[in-house]
């Protein structure tokens, strides 16, 4: 399924969301379900409902740096860059909880090395 096909549908499990080097349009908060977001294979973090996901390629427009797989059946929002500024404006903590995402994604990864 393409991130192009994806908007409020369900996916269901097993099924992958993006793969890892493809371009993204798109962020994603997880309605319902469970996705787990793997970086060569690994597992490196399952985002549950309210979590958010994808925001890497909207922010810096380079290629997926990991694959998002539906490890449950979910329901998504996705959130493009038109959508994300209109929430950033909005409402400002939405760009606090992103870069706590962001963050939180960055230690995880350094206490790996």
């Amino acid at each position: 399924m393409s991130e192009a096909a994806i908007r409020k549908d369900s996916v269901p499990v097993g099924q992958n969301i993006f793969e890892e080097g493809e371009e993204g349009g798109c962020m994603y908060i997880v309605k319902e379900g469970q996705v787990d977001l793997l970086y060569k294979g690994k597992l490196l973090a399952t985002v549950e409902k309210g979590g958010i996901f994808g925001e890497m390629a909207l922010i810096d427009f380079l290629p997926r740096s990991a694959t998002a797989v539906a490890k449950t059946d979910c329901k998504l929002v996705p959130v493009d860059e038109k959508h994300f500024s209109r929430l950033v404006q909005e409402t400002p903590t939405f760009a606090l909880q992103v870069m706590r995402v962001l963050v939180h994604r960055l230690r995880m990864m350094n206490e790996t090395m």
